[in-house]
């Protein structure tokens, strides 16, 4: 999330259009085969689609330290890590949200999610964190090293389990697109699972404009360095702890609708302070600092969003809904990004960051007039 930017905004010198087609790159690729993903995800058993996915991403990612020895890295090598990468993450994100129910009972799963998120929250307080420290320390391309090796760690942390799995039933004449079209068609007609759909597809949309804006805006304009805006980044990981261990209380509390909804409304608030930011670099890195706080309400949407899809979507097409989602969300993002990227070289990058903070606020507009509200 860190490395592969860093390494075209300082050592590739990337223009805000290639940063639009970095991040592009690996969504376009989702956009390709996220469904596929889900599709197989219902097919097969989860657990090794996990080991899998997580071997490949080390694999594809120790690529990159390795062109930086021979001296051969350039953007095109990061567009292709990017892509088969992102294809890999679908593949195991897909399959643990379908994997989880499996494991837990029902009444565990929003439990669940939150120990899963909490995990993944002080993760993104030690990565970005460790990332700074390590592209200081020995340049961008060679701490991507280091996440190599953390995917083979997360392989054999996976290969522990050791609950037994059973083999989904296929279906009497089974065909990848009729069950890619039946997870389809579940998700547009349950009314909650599409207002969830349409915020995710709009959301990434201008999402899209800061992820491929953020790091080029931080790094030339408010003029941060690695480090400094490593531990900006890993403000939002410990906030995000703290979304992580509130996130049952609230839903138990004000309901998972309302919970998911005041979440998204706190995010879409926060995305309009980084370009808001400019001055001394105390003063940008302190309001972008302040920013990254969102990831608290940002880790409560997400646990609550999770946990209403696995309990309303069936068992037997979750896989499918999942990649619908992940297709809605990581895979519009190339629209968002390649946008995002060429309004910047029209309008500059403050503008163009603008735009996308108030399209992502506006966003929830498609939560607040569904059925989501009544949810608890």
């Amino acid at each position: 999330m860190v490395g592969l930017p860093l390494t075209a905004v300082l050592l590739l010198k990337a223009s805000p259009l290639e940063m639009g087609i970095l991040s592009g790159a690996s969504a376009a690729a989702i956009l390709l085969f996220g469904l596929f993903a889900g599709a197989w995800a219902d097919r097969l058993r989860r657990r090794p689609i996990l080991i899998w996915a997580d071997l490949g991403r080390a694999a594809v990612l120790a690529t990159i330290p390795l062109a930086v020895l021979v001296n051969r890295v350039t953007m095109s090598h990061l567009y292709v890590v990017a892509a088969p990468s992102a294809i890999l993450t679908v593949f195991f994100d897909v399959s643990y949200q379908a994997y989880l129910p499996s494991l837990v009972s029902a009444e565990n799963i929003l439990e669940g999610n939150s120990k899963l998120a909490l995990s993944e929250s002080i993760a993104g307080v030690v990565g970005p964190a460790l990332t700074g420290v390590l592209v200081q320390a020995i340049t961008a391309p060679l701490a991507i090293l280091f996440d190599a090796v953390s995917f083979v760690c997360s392989a054999v942390s996976v290969g522990l389990i050791r609950k037994p799995e059973t083999r989904p039933q296929p279906g009497a004449a089974p065909h990848i697109g009729r069950e890619i079209m039946e997870g389809l068609r579940v998700s547009w007609h349950t009314p909650v699972l599409r207002a969830l759909l349409l915020r995710s597809a709009t959301s990434s949309v201008f999402l899209g404009f800061g992820s491929s804006l953020y790091f080029l805006f931080a790094i030339r304009e408010l003029k941060l360095n690695a480090m400094l805006l490593s531990l900006v980044i890993s403000v939002g990981g410990v906030s995000s702890v703290f979304g992580a261990l509130a996130a049952t209380r609230l839903a138990h509390q004000w309901g998972s609708g309302q919970s998911l909804i005041g979440a998204a409304l706190i995010t879409g608030i926060a995305g309009l302070l980084p370009p808001l930011a400019r001055g001394p670099v105390p003063v940008c890195a302190a309001l972008l600092a302040v920013a990254q706080l969102g990831d608290m309400a940002w880790s409560i949407y997400s646990i609550n969003e999770l946990t209403i899809r696995q309990s309303i979507a069936p068992a037997h097409v979750l896989g499918r809904v999942n990649s619908a989602m992940h297709l809605m969300f990581r895979g519009v993002l190339p629209v968002g990004a390649l946008l995002g990227g060429a309004l910047a070289e029209l309008i500059g990058l403050r503008p163009a960051m603008f735009v996308g903070a108030i399209g992502f606020l506006l966003s929830t507009l498609w939560l607040i007039f569904s059925p989501v509200r009544t949810l608890r």
